[in-house]
């Protein structure tokens, strides 16, 4: 046996999440240790880049706090995720949202898919 495929799955969570896309805005529970305490952080944006396959697979998540955009990278099979919530399914024509670090403001808003 690959040893890298044994410690692959002995650390899979094999949790199930939501479907999502690049441009949908998404809840992340991210479990925070300090310390000797754990607590549950919101981090509520938008999927800018889904890559990488399997339990590699990754995401990036980019929100406004004051003005300043910040980004956060994912990894989907992580243990310290506690759930995924999808808020809203955005209507965008790539996968790879880049162009939204270059725009403030309304410009940088993302139109909502309706659902049927």
């Amino acid at each position: 046996m690959d040893l890298l495929k044994i410690a692959e799955q002995a650390f899979a969570t094999n949790t199930k999440h939501p479907d999502f896309k690049s441009g949908d805005t998404v809840t992340i529970a991210y479990r925070i240790k300090e310390g000797t305490k754990e607590r549950i952080q919101q981090y509520r944006g938008v999927v800018i880049k889904i890559c990488g396959h399997g339990e590699k697979k990754r995401f990036t998540v980019r929100k406004m706090s004051d003005n300043i955009g910040v980004e956060r990278i994912f990894p989907l099979e992580s243990p310290f995720i506690d759930s995924i919530v999808v808020n809203k399914i955005g209507r965008v024509r790539r996968a790879k949202l880049y162009y939204l670090r270059q725009l403030t403001g309304k410009k940088a808003r993302i139109k909502e898919k309706r659902r049927i």
